[in-house]
């Protein structure tokens, strides 16, 4: 596959995960919460168990991939009902930007756990992404009445931090077997704790967008994401998929009319800055850090 379609499939992945918050937002007015995060597992799974019929020849996970298996279902669990809870609760385009909190825990869990190197740029990034965080989870300029919204969609991104982790230790295996893993099991998990909630099921209508919605939100966008890195490598397909949260942020402001506020603007200029860095430490790593890696 050239080059130009690789980087379509990239940023067509990026695009396809950003319309997660604000249509999760518009069917979480029909469906709970946990029930919703459920659907979109399930929906992701089911989608790209699919695409992989007749295509699945990667080497399979075996005994010793099985604690980071288990892991990474298990946090996969608990960091959608989060992120719906924290979309249910605040606004989606906060949401939508707190989502790039995830390359601050990923990256914190990299170093602290896995012992992995990081570099004086990732750490101004981390530094960046921190402070307009922090400005997005309080309710207002002349407030500092904290956000749950936002305090849940950071716990999301932190249970994503160490789904990473957990899930990098197996990336070598089969990605169709993970994302299917990842989908069907987590998906079922989150929608045990839907049952014991009791949690009311949604018309089968708002099921059938909400399965859409995560099989192009989570399955295909991964689908798209693998895609991409076969060409791009890594590093570059990274570096395209870290727009996603400001086109969630700006499908927030068009489909749900939510309004502009100073403090989101300042948030999203500081954002935007980590961001660059982030990209910046992912295309253009300095020697010492290479060396290091």
């Amino acid at each position: 596959m050239d080059k130009s379609k690789s980087i379509a499939f990239a940023i067509l992945a990026a695009a396809f995960y950003a319309i997660n918050a604000p249509f999760s937002k518009l069917l979480l007015n029909h469906i709970g919460p946990t029930t919703m995060a459920a659907l979109l597992y399930l929906g992701a799974g089911i989608g790209v168990g699919m695409i992989s019929i007749g295509r699945n020849k990667d080497e399979k996970l075996n005994k010793k991939d099985l604690p980071y298996a288990i892991g990474m279902i298990i946090l996969d669990i608990a960091a959608p009902i989060f992120l719906m809870l924290g979309i249910n609760l605040g606004l989606s385009s906060n949401a939508s930007l707190l989502g790039n909190f995830e390359i601050v825990a990923t990256t914190v869990i990299a170093l602290f756990v896995f012992k992995e190197a990081v570099s004086k740029r990732l750490w101004g990034a981390i530094a960046l992404i921190t402070l307009s965080s922090i400005l997005l989870s309080f309710e207002g300029t002349d407030s500092f009445r904290f956000s749950y919204g936002s305090l849940f969609v950071i716990l999301a991104t932190v249970c994503w931090g160490f789904e990473n982790n957990c899930t990098r230790k197996i990336s070598g295996k089969s990605t169709y077997e993970i994302v299917i893993l990842k989908g069907i099991f987590s998906g079922l998990g989150a929608l045990a704790i839907a049952f014991l909630k009791r949690e009311s099921l949604p018309e089968i209508r708002y099921i059938a967008l909400a399965l859409l919605l995560g099989f192009i939100a989570y399955g295909l966008s991964i689908f798209l994401y693998v895609r991409a890195q076969n060409t791009l490598g890594a590093a570059k397909t990274s570096a395209y998929y870290a727009i996603a949260p400001f086109i969630g942020a700006f499908l927030s402001f068009v489909f749900l009319r939510e309004k502009l506020t100073g403090m989101y603007l300042i948030a999203l200029a500081v954002m935007i800055s980590g961001t660059v860095l982030v990209v910046m430490d992912t295309l253009f790593p300095d020697h010492a850090h290479r060396q290091r890696e």
